[in-house]
């Protein structure tokens, strides 16, 4: 299963027990007997074992890890505004909290014992919660997969949200298990990913063409991706991939991607790089504070294994319009010192702790930025990606997490060696990417 795919159970819950499971389960990883649970979904109608209030269970359970931290709802913690899951709450069963209101005394003696007894009930303090499921009666129960998690919807409405557990994640799920109190009437699943190659009638048109020895290259595009992100690497294939440009070899692309810390999902990306040849792996696991290294790894390749007057960076979430960036940058015409994008001059750090784009004094103590170019898309002249190659050899080239920022730090101690870096120009991201 992918984002976007989900899957929906139709049944009644039984009289006798109403409680029932919905497990999503993983293929099993080379060396394990079992195979995970990505998603273990439980329905206790009579709460647990046998007694108090109706509630759902959620949690996750691998042969290393075993069973993971249980998530309740309604849950006796109180979630406050950061626990979400795709910017949806992790358990919407919320109890029905009404304020008592202040009656004057007039209003209270002009209440008869009837319509104080309705008030009462009305505002009782005893908080009452309406749970989704119900024994005996036909619940339409619909897993669907988000960016971050899965979310359960009943009848229309959400009801939990569940985040993905390490190495637990939704590509890995083959089988669906249903079990317990419940009588099904229909089970459907949608938007499953098809087979990308076994739909290809033409592969040799998606095949990154070779390099030509000898052959100028006037621009070298690398683009940030990570192992999991194959659907968004063939949509970048079968679109701006294909400008004629890019299959003559006159501009040359490829993937730079981390390595997964699941070994199944690396041996599923050397496949692919082997099927598509454009994908360069770089020998360190994804995370975002690492993302510098790729830039740096482009501007290698770039300058020194295809010999690009210009090189880029940008992501597998662009599209890129290769024809009006090569008529831009034979308009400006500027082949030494150039960082050619949508350029901020004048960018403060972001010192707040509850975000990753967060800079400490000790990462940056300046009150600004360099100025630097937007990440989706900037371009880079042939000096410039060969020098942050020879400051990386020789230990002068100060890494930073945000590598867009980290460019324009680089070219700014460029300068100040004294290095000439003239030209820079501001386009509009539309005119990019």
């Amino acid at each position: 299963m992918v984002s976007g795919s989900s899957l929906t159970v139709i049944g009644t819950p039984g009289r006798l027990y109403g409680s029932f499971r919905i497990e999503l389960i993983g293929h099993t990883f080379p060396g394990e007997l079992e195979p995970p649970i990505v998603l273990h979904y439980t329905v206790r109608s009579l709460g647990n074992k046998g007694r108090g209030d109706p509630i759902i269970v959620q949690n996750t359970w691998s042969p290393t890890d075993e069973w993971g931290i249980e998530e309740r709802c309604p849950s006796d913690k109180e979630f406050t505004y950061k626990d979400t899951v795709d910017g949806l709450e992790m358990c919407k069963i919320n109890a029905d909290r009404q304020e008592k209101e202040t009656l004057s005394d007039e209003e209270k003696n002009g209440y008869n014992i009837t319509v104080k007894s309705l008030y009462m009930k009305k505002y009782d303090k005893k908080p009452k919660r309406t749970f989704p499921f119900k024994q005996g009666f036909l619940a339409i129960s619909t897993i669907r997969i988000g960016d971050e998690g899965m979310h359960m919807v009943v009848d229309g409405k959400h009801v939990t949200s569940f985040s993905y557990g390490s190495n637990l994640e939704p590509w890995l799920i083959s089988k669906v298990r249903i079990s317990g109190d419940i009588k099904l009437l229909s089970v459907i699943i949608s938007g499953l990913p098809t087979s990308e190659v076994g739909s290809i009638t033409d592969l040799a048109m998606l095949k990154t063409p070779q390099i030509a020895p000898q052959k100028s290259v006037d621009l070298f595009i690398g683009v940030f991706s990570t192992a999991n992100n194959f659907r968004r690497r063939m949509a970048v294939r079968r679109t701006w991939m294909q400008y004629e440009d890019v299959r003559s070899g006159r501009v040359v692309v490829r993937f730079f991607v981390g390595l997964h810390k699941n070994g199944v999902v690396n041996e599923e990306l050397w496949r692919e790089a082997e099927t598509y040849g454009d994908i360069q792996i770089v020998p360190f696991v994804d995370y975002y504070e690492l993302i510098a290294w790729k830039s740096i790894a482009i501007c290698i390749y770039g300058a020194n294994v295809v010999s690009a007057r210009y090189v880029m960076k940008t992501d597998d979430d662009a599209f890129v319009r290769v024809d009006s960036i090569l008529s831009s940058l034979k308009k400006i015409n500027i082949t030494s010192g150039l960082l050619y994008g949508h350029l901020n001059n004048d960018t403060t750090p972001y010192r707040g702790t509850d975000h990753k784009w967060c800079v400490t004094t000790e990462e940056w103590e300046e009150e600004k930025y360099p100025t630097w170019a937007n990440g989706p898309g900037y371009v880079v002249s042939h000096d410039v990606a060969k020098r942050v190659h020879e400051q990386l050899k020789r230990g002068s080239l100060k890494m930073f997490k945000l590598e867009d920022v980290a460019m324009g730090i680089w070219l700014n101690n460029m300068k100040k060696e004294g290095v000439e870096i003239q030209g820079t120009c501001d386009v509009a991201p539309d005119k990019m990417a």
